[in-house]
């Protein structure tokens, strides 16, 4: 059996260190996005009070956030209560299968946005980059049918925090750093949601 190449010890450290880095990355949050994330869950609140729909999209790790909030807002969150129209585009296989193998890849949330989306309705895109291809084609996708665009991005905002109407950039070049503080990002705006439309 090969040898581990990191000593207990030394994982120790490296743990208090990615500890220590995302803790920092969350007060720096805390101190220069919180105004923005209480705007993006406000306007989601109203959109969603108004019958509208929050649509949400992202790759890989961001597809996995975009089906966390899904599921905290059709489901619940903390407080037992109706369900909200919320719409992950990264579930249906068949669907994002299809039209990535008509159409392409970079169409695959754009073509579910037409689909789905309607003038008032909410497009959240989650990208750790902020210019995955098919995220930005969504996003215009959105614009043509006159639906606010909100974002969660990172690596300096990329063309994405540029399209959005509001975007809370992570002010980290690191993956597992960004994705880190978007999943706290998408519990803190559930949570703003729900707390905005059923109170306690």
């Amino acid at each position: 059996m090969k040898k581990r190449a990191l000593s207990l010890s030394r994982m120790r450290e490296r743990a208090e260190a990615e500890l220590g880095e995302s803790a920092a990355l969350m007060m720096r949050l805390s101190k220069d996005e919180a105004g923005t994330i209480c705007r993006m869950a406000a306007a989601a609140a109203d959109c969603l009070a108004g019958g509208g729909a929050l649509l949400v999209c992202g790759n890989g790790g961001s597809a996995a956030d975009a089906q966390h909030i899904a599921g905290e807002l059709v489901g619940r969150f903390m407080v037992e209560r109706g369900p909200l129209r919320c719409i992950a585009l990264s579930t249906d296989t068949s669907v994002l299968t299809a039209i990535g193998n008509d159409y392409g890849f970079e169409h695959v949330f754009a073509r579910q946005v037409a689909a789905q989306g309607g003038e008032g309705d909410i497009l959240l895109a989650i990208s750790t980059s902020g210019a995955s291809p098919n995220i930005l084609e969504a996003v215009r996708a959105a614009r043509r049918l006159k639906m606010g665009v909100f974002a969660l991005s990172g690596k300096g905002g990329g063309p994405l925090a540029r399209e959005a109407d509001l975007c809370v950039t992570v002010p980290s070049r690191l993956s597992p750093r960004i994705q880190e503080a978007h999943a706290v990002l998408g519990h803190i705006f559930c949570g703003l949601v729900e707390q905005s439309l059923f109170g306690k």
